[in-house]
């Protein structure tokens, strides 16, 4: 009976020790020389495989379609229909597990979870898969650490300054506490005045402008350390009856820990973000804010905050920090009189983590702007820049004059790009299509695309070649060749976008222009192309299942890498979970029927 069986991969990680024990009980190994067909079309399976070592291919006839490796298992299908319908070859020497198909049966009707992640399609896996992640989420909450929460700035004041001088410190900087320096100890000593403090100064019966805040400071500091659990602070605050601590890196105070900060952050960390870029007066307190949204983002995915939820609400808090530091920065005219946009998976409500800007804007026909239109969307492009948003590569950005001009102007441009079919004009109107203002008169910008719109839909020519930018990125047996490679090549990185996302934001993007629809996010338009008949509906399904996916693998790799520090990039397929494999090779599998479709729909063999 083998005894190191992984209970860790998936789906036998949610089993109970009951159910443990029945697979090891059940268990069998078996071995397979490079080229033996373990299952052939036709077979009844007896056992569920579970890889140990080596590489099986599964094959449709003469189509390569998935590669199964160490902790992979295979055909779980075949096993409850009792016959086989594809053909399983070891593609190098294997040894492999054999569940005995009783014990899977068994296992079927006692642990539902086990059952749809092993045999469902991808939108019950993924539903199984969410379950269990929901049932970490408290337990991630209290993971928080103190550093996570937004600490206030100190501001300070002398033990000698009197009372009306502190009240001004409030007003000033806009706080209800300081920290207090007395040097007149030895050694010298550091104190919390509050605003609570101020009841005590007034019943103390001394002149306030007389009356030294020493005599009413709190000089022994209840503090935290960045590092210390969320937790614990707030449970510091209960045992100490306050409502702020300080928060110190050794004998450094960095600011203040405020207890509305600190539930805030628990309850909906997003509003205080989205507070303190509505109040934020100058770009440097903007840049201090989007450094928060990263941070954001990492709390609300270790939460198991679903990532469709996530990018919605980093869509909201991007759209209104662009905002803000376009008011700053441009003439209140040229607000007035503009529409500021953002692109791309920015504009779809898609991009979770920073990347490149692409925005541009359009002005209002007939305004004239006395100001250095350069200069100020130069700034604006450096601040975004400066708030973690690198600049786009292709320079499709307010600061390209290419990427600014009046309304009329800008719709003949955009008709150009359909016209003239360039490699990089496709490029060009299929990033714009995704736009979505953030500022200034929106309306400016609906009438650049309702006069693409008017040219774009009714040519079938110019749209099969819209739509055969989906091919842009096709390599043989596809993405099936990365798959198979899990030996640790990091060279050999897969590259999401080009594999899956791309085809399917794209290949949706063509039909809702054809359609002429006005929705800009990939999941909006795969829903109103199922309610107008246009695409059928489980696809549509499958579609939006495969787009979470693909989002959140990216949010997960993304955030490793920046914990390790480095640049979000390609896909190691083989330091992905058993589970992130199987659920990749089902997206991967309907991006390619979505692709098939497409080629025959818009009849791209004959362009």
């Amino acid at each position: 009976m083998p005894s190191a069986f992984h209970f860790s991969i998936s789906p036998f990680d949610c089993l109970n020790s009951e159910e443990r024990t029945l697979v090891r009980n059940s268990l069998d190994i078996a071995y397979f020389r490079e080229g033996a067909e373990i299952l052939t079309p036709g077979a009844h399976p007896e056992h569920l495989f579970v890889l140990i070592k080596g590489y099986v291919q599964q094959w449709d006839g003469d189509e390569l379609v998935a590669t199964y490796g160490p902790d992979d298992s295979f055909d779980g299908r075949a096993l409850v229909s009792g016959k086989a319908s594809s053909r399983f070859v070891a593609a190098e020497e294997v040894v492999a597990y054999q569940l005995a198909k009783e014990a899977v049966s068994e296992l079927i009707a006692s642990n539902a979870t086990f059952g749809a992640l092993l045999f469902s399609d991808l939108s019950k896996k993924l539903s199984a898969l969410a379950e269990r992640e929901g049932e970490h989420e408290l337990q991630s909450l209290t993971m928080a650490r103190v550093e996570e929460v937004f600490i206030r700035p100190a501001a300070w004041v002398d033990a000698d300054d009197d009372i009306v001088s502190v009240v001004r410190v409030f007003r000033d900087k806009r706080t209800t506490n300081v920290m207090v320096r007395d040097n007149q100890t030895d050694p010298p000593r550091q104190g919390v005045f509050t605003i609570t403090g101020l009841e005590r100064a007034v019943l103390h019966g001394t002149p306030l402008n007389e009356l030294k805040v020493r005599e009413l400071a709190t000089f022994k500091l209840i503090t935290v350390k960045p590092k210390d659990p969320l937790f614990e602070a707030l449970a510091l605050m209960i045992r100490h009856k306050i409502h702020r601590l300080v928060v110190m890196d050794g004998e450094h105070i960095i600011g203040f820990l405020q207890q509305l900060d600190l539930l805030s952050f628990l309850s909906n960390h997003s509003y205080l973000i989205m507070l303190q870029i509505l109040e934020a007066q100058d770009l440097a307190t903007l840049q201090t804010t989007a450094e928060q949204i990263t941070r954001s983002v990492t709390m609300l995915h270790r939460a198991g905050t679903k990532v469709e939820q996530i990018a919605r609400l980093v869509q909201e808090l991007n759209a209104k920090l662009f905002e803000r530091a376009w008011q700053l920065i441009a003439p209140p005219d040229l607000v007035a009189n503009s529409c500021l946009f953002v692109m791309g998976s920015e504009g779809r409500g898609e991009q979770i983590l920073k990347t490149d800007q692409d925005n541009g804007l359009i002005l209002r026909d007939g305004y004239v702007c006395e100001h250095d239109l350069g200069a100020v969307c130069q700034r604006f492009s450096d601040a975004l820049a400066s708030f973690g948003y690198p600049e786009c590569p292709g320079k499709i950005m307010v600061s390209n004059a290419e990427w600014r001009h009046p309304a009329t102007a800008f719709a003949q441009r955009a008709k150009g790009w359909l016209l003239h079919p360039s490699g990089d004009n496709m490029m060009a109107l299929a990033i714009f299509l995704d736009a979505h203002a953030v500022c200034g008169d929106a309306t400016l910008l609906e009438q650049v695309r309702g006069e693409l719109f008017k040219l774009a839909t009714d040519n079938g020519m110019l749209l099969a070649r819209f739509a055969a930018a989906i091919e842009s990125f096709e390599e043989g047996q596809g993405w099936w060749n990365k798959l198979l490679s899990l030996g640790g090549d990091e060279a050999n990185q897969l590259d999401l976008k080009k594999a899956g996302t791309f085809p399917l934001v794209h290949g949706v993007r063509a039909l809702a222009l054809e359609a002429r629809l006005s929705q800009t996010s990939t999941a909006a338009r795969i829903e109103a192309l199922v309610t107008a008949e246009k695409l059928p509906a489980q696809m549509g399904a499958d579609l939006v299942e495969c787009l979470r996916f693909f989002m959140a693998l990216k949010l997960k790799t993304g955030l490793q890498a920046i914990v390790l520090g480095k640049q979000p990039g390609g896909i190691r397929v083989d330091k992905l979970s058993s589970l992130d494999r199987d659920l990749l090779k089902d997206a991967l599998g309907v991006v390619k029927r979505f692709k098939a479709m497409l080629r025959t729909h818009y009849r791209l063999d004959v362009l």
